[in-house]
């Protein structure tokens, strides 16, 4: 008599071979792949329906996020565009600057989340994760009524991380953003400048904690419960700050069951409010574009996305370098002043000998640096005013981005 062990690979492709007979009829297409879909659907069925931790992980994660995304199609010339600012806010941040510049622009709509009032008309279903709440929320609730451009910002006008060039002002952002490029490139990133975030920031790898990342360690198991069929990637980078245009055909390129699947973690995770949202600031690039790292050249993204544009990535880096000459020139000063004072205050004391120590700052060179910042600040301003003029010029901007044009494009 045969022994039974060797009875259980034979058993098993039976048991096999009569599932599928009995679940033959919801496998139209006989291909190997379609049918492994399949049972994976069955089995992610089961497991929902018996409590699985992430229920909405077996549809939502089903495919790899680099899906094929393609550049959109701008509209016509003169063709507006439908426009929504989706910001979080708290009861004590003022968000007035929002209806006094954009409550008369008939294309443009908002979509505030006050996140600690669940009695307001918009809010998330939790207060976790910053804007990532609002953000996931605000798709997942208009994801068949969505604007042809949106904005996803914070709620405050003025901060260090909106674009320097446009004096860090959200409102300049927003007017001058190209809904073009938007509609072509399906994802931007409101913020130009590399720092911080660029070209090499996050290494999920890592495990020693970088007390300036404090979320990098936790990047290799959130993106492994995010992304599942997708390998852990050794840098992960894009600007900061969590602020970003989409297209509606970007946003709906994936399912809406992703999105639902994205929230349900963010709800579900140990990871404090803080971490959570730390670690989605380098994972929105991915979740749009497929790519682990996107960093646009500088001069592009503000010369393409909105027309401030300095002719080449060469007269934009002189550029940069003469704003940065203005800012230590003025240290330059400061220290000077301070210097002088500190001097003065000895000798008032009659400590001669202190005084004499740090010694007399160079005469004059006060009058030199102050000369020496007003024209440098001069040549600045001027450079910039030109840079907005030269992008109020279609061509321009399309020669600079490196992008076809031809007579009577608009963008």
């Amino acid at each position: 008599m045969a022994h039974p062990k060797k009875f259980i690979p034979l058993a098993a492709i039976l048991t096999a071979a009569f599932l599928y007979w009995l679940f033959r009829p919801f496998f139209p297409n006989r291909s190997w792949t379609n049918i492994t879909s399949q049972l994976s659907v069955l089995q992610d069925h089961l497991q929902t329906t018996q409590g699985s931790k992430y229920s909405f992980l077996p549809e939502a994660s089903r495919e790899k996020v680099q899906s094929p995304f393609v550049p959109g199609i701008p509209k016509a010339i003169g063709e507006p565009y439908s426009k929504m600012l989706v910001v979080p806010r708290t009861t004590e941040e003022d968000v007035d600057w929002i209806y006094e510049n954009f409550a008369n622009d008939p294309y443009m709509n908002y979509s505030i989340y006050t996140v600690d009032d669940e009695e307001s008309e918009l809010h998330p279903p939790r207060n976790k994760g910053h804007e990532v709440m609002v953000y996931i929320s605000y798709i997942i609730d208009n994801y068949n009524n969505l604007s042809d451009v949106n904005i996803f910002m914070h709620s405050h006008q003025f901060s260090w991380h909106n674009d320097d060039l446009l004096d860090n002002d959200a409102v300049q952002m927003i007017s001058r953003l190209s809904s073009e490029r938007v509609q072509r490139e399906g994802y931007m990133n409101m913020r130009c400048h590399w720092h911080p975030g660029c070209p090499s920031w996050m290494h999920p790898g890592n495990v020693e904690e970088d007390i300036n990342k404090q979320e990098e360690v936790m990047l290799a198991k959130a993106w492994s419960e995010l992304f599942p069929l997708d390998p852990v990637p050794d840098i992960l980078a894009q600007p900061c700050c969590a602020q970003f245009a989409l297209s509606r055909e970007r946003i709906q390129n994936l399912p809406l069951a992703r999105y639902v699947f994205y929230r349900d973690w963010l709800l579900r995770t140990e990871l404090s409010d803080y971490i959570s949202g730390r670690v989605w600031e380098y994972l929105w690039q991915f979740v749009f574009t497929g790519n682990t790292i996107v960093c646009p050249a500088e001069n592009i993204c503000y010369c393409d996305g909105f027309g401030v544009c300095f002719g080449s990535e060469l007269n934009y880096s002189e550029f940069m370098t003469r704003r940065g000459e203005v800012e230590r020139l003025e240290e330059e000063l400061s220290e000077w002043y301070n210097r002088m004072d500190t001097v003065r205050d000895f000798l008032k004391d009659d400590k001669l000998n202190e005084a004499a120590e740090i010694g007399m700052p160079e005469a004059g060179k006060d009058i030199e640096l102050a000369a020496q910042i007003r024209d440098t600040k001069e040549w600045v301003e001027k450079r910039l005013q030109e840079a907005k003029e030269h992008g109020n010029v279609a061509m321009n901007r399309a020669i600079e981005a490196g992008r076809p044009w031809q007579d009577g494009d608009g963008f």
